[in-house]
């Protein structure tokens, strides 16, 4: 094992804790958090970091379908959040 592999390693281990971590307090924040609009933030917060695992993960295996499934967790995130802001300010989601 060379050098560089053992770098890549070590960054991918403090990846992986650090966006673990990220998702426990994420999930934390989604069941305390006093308003809805704390539990919306929490919720793309956490889209946010079930998209780094999965990259973090393709890196680690060196497979490139984790990246693609990347792309489609980050649509659906962002369609999912952009609906449940929506029905909670206006009550509807599509007028």
């Amino acid at each position: 094992m060379t050098t560089a592999t053992a770098l890549i390693n070590i960054a991918l281990i403090i990846a992986f804790v650090a966006l673990a971590l990220g998702q426990i307090l994420s999930m934390v924040r989604l069941v305390l958090g006093p308003t809805s609009g704390d539990r919306i933030l929490a919720l793309d917060t956490m889209v946010i970091n079930a998209l780094g695992l999965v990259v973090v993960l393709g890196i680690h295996q060196g497979v490139q379908i984790y990246f693609e499934v990347s792309l489609l967790i980050a649509m659906l995130g962002f369609v999912s959040t952009v609906a449940l802001a929506r029905f909670i300010l206006r009550g509807d989601i599509i007028e």
